[in-house]
């Protein structure tokens, strides 16, 4: 059975996390929950944000982890997130606000398979061991 996976990122994300990957090092993600700008992705340099013990280790885009909380991994536990990027200025916290650009989440329900398939597929790993 194929492994599922719970994020992922369009080809012109990829490129800008690439782009910020070469000017900061190491990078996180982390799916804000309402405050500033929504719920929103925001791309930090890796541990400038401390991650929670519950937080949720969703996978990896462009080699780099994707964190959220366990409320927020409660509510997306059922869709596929896909990190996309637009022109405009978003949460002034996440790097690429600095390039006019703004990171977004694209969602769509996990197939009927999928949903089979994530039964027996482990839960994102939980905790600050789940960042490196």
């Amino acid at each position: 059975m194929a492994t599922v996976v719970r994020v992922t990122a369009t080809p012109e994300a990829l490129a800008v996390i690439e782009r910020l990957q070469a000017e900061h090092g190491a990078l996180m993600f982390y799916q804000s929950s309402g405050c500033c700008d929504g719920s929103s992705p925001m791309c930090l340099v890796e541990g400038e944000m401390r991650l929670s013990p519950t937080d949720v280790r969703l996978g990896e885009i462009g080699g780099v982890g994707f964190h959220m909380s366990p409320s927020q991994f409660a509510y997306w536990q059922h869709a596929q997130l896909t990190v996309d990027v637009v022109k405009g200025h978003g949460d002034s916290f996440s790097l690429e606000s600095s390039l006019g650009l703004c990171f977004v989440t694209r969602s769509r329900l996990f197939t009927d398979e999928e949903t089979a398939a994530l039964a027996h597929q482990a839960v994102p790993q939980f905790g600050l061991h789940a960042s490196t």
